[in-house]
This record gives C-alpha cells, structure tokens and sequence, in this order.
C-alpha cells in the first residue's frame, strides 16, 4: 500500500510541483518521505525534458506557426524577461511555483542553458522548495483546512 502512495506523490510531482506536498500529506506520508518524493518527481521530468526539450520546442514552435499563433504573447516575454535578468537560477527558482516542471526545463533547454547547469539549478530549486511547501502544509494545513 505505500508503495502506490509513493508512486501518487511521485507522479503528481513529475507533472505539476505544488501539488506533491498536498498529495503526500493527504496520503500520510512524513515529511522526509514527502519531500524525498516530490524532489525525485521534478528531477525525473527535468532528466527526461532536459534530453528531449531541444526536440520539443521545436515542435511546440512548428505548431504555433502553423497555427498562426504570435510569437511573442506577454507570458513568453516575461519569460525572456526572468531569463535574461536571472539565467537558468531565476527559471529554475520559478519553476515549482510559477511553471510545471516540464515547461521549466523546456524553456530553459530552449533558452541555450547547458543541460549540467539545469540539473544542477533544478536539483536546488526542487530541494528548496519541496521542504520549505511540504513545512508549510504540515504546520498550516489545518488552518487553512477550517476555511474550506
């Protein structure tokens, strides 16, 4: 039975960051257990994205010209914005909160980030921000729980 709790909380990691801690508490899982989880979602996906996101963007930017869709929306120029004020430190601090782990690592291969740096930057933001969201759902939870 833990084994499919764990595989929840990996899973959801992969896909969207927030929602590990959410998941794991919920589960019953600790809070090393949880945090363990949810940096070992966002770095599977960053392995997987950084290997293949080259390939991706590519194909995301053929669709959208098919699509005659601009190139330039206000959500890609804030990117740029994060991107050439930060580097790959500001997308990578961004990404658990603001982006998926999959976008995140897309836009940073598609940037021109070395894919060491990526790995390297996404492990500290992923460390960092499992602990510090998986604290603060197991000390608020219950606060914010009354209010549901």
């Amino acid at each position: 039975m833990n084994l499919l709790k764990y595989l929840s909380v990996y899973l959801v990691s992969m896909v969207k960051f927030l929602w590990g801690p959410l998941t794991g508490i919920s589960l019953g899982l600790s809070y090393f257990e949880t945090v363990l989880l949810t940096v070992a979602g966002m770095m599977t996906s960053v392995v997987v994205f950084s290997v293949v996101g080259k390939a991706v963007s590519e194909w995301y930017s053929r669709r959208q010209r098919a699509k005659q869709k601009p190139r330039f929306t206000k959500k890609n120029r804030r990117i740029v914005q994060v991107w050439t004020r930060f580097g790959v430190s500001g997308v990578a601090f961004l990404t658990p909160l603001l982006f998926t782990p999959i976008f995140g690592t897309i836009v940073a291969a598609l940037l021109g980030a070395p894919r060491k740096l990526i790995f390297i930057h996404m492990l500290w933001s992923a460390v960092f921000w499992s602990a510090t969201l998986t604290l603060m759902v197991f000390e608020f939870g219950d606060v914010v729980a009354e209010y549901l």
